[in-house]
């Protein structure tokens, strides 16, 4: 018999010995769906409570901080302290000071208030003044939940506004919508919240299968339904994957033999590792300009994929990639080396431009990218003072100790190191009062309401002030337009990038600009003066 015939042999046993496994598979299934069901919804209740009470126990705390410093009035340096506290906890999206009779005073967004309805109101939990308040507001549609501290007697309290779909979680835990319906209230049976995907009959009894879990430390309960013909169309579904398995095994089985070598080939982890190797990554260069002189303050350096067939490839399809297989470090020394030979000459007579590089929270796990760093820069026209290396806050630091320590080093080296994308991440300013970091990066998404949103605003004034009494420079990214310009001079931030100055830029065409911006002299030796010529980003100053 030939090899192939003996390959097609055996798929075919294979078919046969994982078919009939399935349609066993199958039959157990079928009278299983409702248990399966309910412990589904088990499973959910158990996460709207986890969920619920790390909201609340996060405000409860904050409330009883604030407290406890003596915030309580509208006076502005209270309100200062409640967008402080309100921007560094996720969960609350207002903090407001309230009169002994409940009534609101001013809030750290306003001192003009939407009306304010109490629906139901009772205690937190044992342990706690708190109250649990359910609030609609002015004529805004469902409710809010409003977490309560009385002041005690005629004393003013505190109170924390919590959106109701951050109670219950709208993603499933394998990352695809909810596939029930979910409700959460409060003990006394008043509705805050619920997310509905299906269809109920509350009318008639037996349709609808739920659960009903108790919260053990506050004041909520946790409810979740599915109408019962829901599993007859999951039973359905099963028995439609039993008739069908065998033969979808058959054809995968059999299209995993032919194609296997074609999906070895395509696998975008050996497709990055051989354009690592073949060089194809190169850097691309976006400039940081000095919004009030229109002087270059240096670039930050964003990778590219330039393929052989002359079609480039963008960081955010390949770069997750990188990251989750460990190539990114690779990737990384790759373009730090790059950058030292393109920009060592340009920047050796120019000290004050500084070479931005993006890192991950992996390259701060250790003190390799200390090594690394020393390593490639040490005997390189680019000095370490140049380098800043950005790390971003959209990904959560595992060891923060460790991550301090390594950024001490790099500092150490002489080496600045940024906080990117400040504002849009999972810690607040937790990251940027723990880690000493030299450099604070505005996020885009707050650039783009500047002028236009009071929150956006008043959060970048917020950092601002705090970048000021500590010492770090503050740079605003994505600029787009001249009137962003003129409000972020205004609020006093000094340096910026964005497509409104110009896009990430090639080495040759930056190294263009470099030069028409800050010529050398051309005999620095001899003294003489640069050649004057017209700087391109003077446009840039708007009065």
């Amino acid at each position: 018999m030939s090899p192939r015939r003996i390959n097609i042999v055996a798929i075919a046993v294979g078919v046969l010995v994982f078919g009939l496994p399935s349609a066993v598979f199958n039959y157990r299934l079928n009278g299983s769906v409702e248990r399966q069901s309910q412990e589904e919804m088990n499973l959910g209740a158990r996460r709207i409570i986890a969920l619920a009470e790390g909201r609340i126990s996060r405000a409860i705390a904050l409330l009883d901080d604030l407290a406890a410093r003596g915030v309580n009035s509208c006076e502005p340096a209270h309100l200062d302290a409640l967008r402080q506290a309100t921007f560094a906890t996720t969960p609350v999206k207002e903090l407001s000071v309230i009169a002994p009779d409940g009534s609101t005073l001013c809030s750290d967004l306003s001192s003009s208030l939407e009306a304010r309805a109490v629906i139901s109101s009772e205690p937190a939990g044992e342990g706690t003044d708190a109250l649990i308040e359910v609030v609609r507001l002015g004529r805004r549609p469902g409710q809010i939940v409003r977490i309560t501290r009385p002041g005690g007697g005629t004393e003013n309290g505190l109170a924390a506004l919590i959106p109701t779909e951050l109670l219950i979680p709208q993603v499933s835990t394998q990352g695809g919508p909810v596939g029930m319906n979910s409700r959460i209230a409060t003990r006394n049976g008043t509705l805050i919240g619920e997310y509905i995907v299906l269809a109920e009959n509350s009318e008639t009894s037996g349709e609808n299968i739920g659960v009903d879990l108790k919260s053990e430390r506050y004041a909520v309960d946790a409810m979740l339904s599915l109408p019962r013909a829901s599993l007859a169309a999951r039973q359905n579904d099963l028995r439609a994957f039993g008739a069908i398995m065998t033969g979808v095994l058959a054809l995968l089985t059999f299209a995993f033999a032919l194609m296997l070598p074609k999906r070895q080939r395509d696998n975008p982890i050996v497709a990055i590792e051989q354009a690592l190797k073949a060089g194809e990554f190169v850097p691309y260069y976006q400039p940081v300009v000095d919004i009030r002189t229109g002087q270059l303050r240096g670039a930050e350096v964003l990778m590219r994929w330039c393929k052989p067939d002359g079609s480039v490839i963008l960081p955010g399809v390949f770069i997750p990639l990188a990251e989750t297989s460990g190539l990114i470090l690779d990737l990384t020394r790759a373009i730090m080396r790059q950058v030292s030979k393109e920009m060592g000459p340009a920047y050796a007579n120019r000290a004050h431009l500084k070479i931005g590089f993006n890192l991950v929270a992996r390259h701060f796990a250790d003190e390799d990218v200390v090594h690394d760093v020393n390593e490639i820069f040490r005997n390189s026209q680019l000095r370490l003072s140049q380098i800043v290396l950005e790390m971003t806050e959209r990904q959560p630091i595992e060891n923060l100790a460790e991550t301090r320590r390594v950024i001490a080093a790099l500092q150490g080296l002489g080496v600045q190191v940024a906080l990117d994308d400040v504002g849009t991440g999972h810690s607040g300013l937790s990251y940027m009062l723990k880690l000493g970091v030299d450099i604070i990066k505005i996020d885009k998404m707050f650039v783009d309401s500047i002028g236009i949103d009071r929150n956006s605003t008043a959060i970048v004034e917020t950092l601002v002030d705090l970048a000021a009494n500590m010492r770090m420079e503050i740079i605003a990214e994505g600029v787009e337009n001249f009137e962003q310009v003129v409000h972020l001079r205004n609020l006093g931030i000094r340096a910026a990038q964005g497509f409104v100055f110009a896009p990430p830029l090639p080495s040759s065409s930056f190294i263009q600009l470099l030069e028409a911006i800050d010529p050398l002299p051309k005999r620095a030796a001899e003294g003489q003066a640069p050649v004057s010529r017209r700087n391109p980003l003077r446009r840039a100053q708007v009065a």
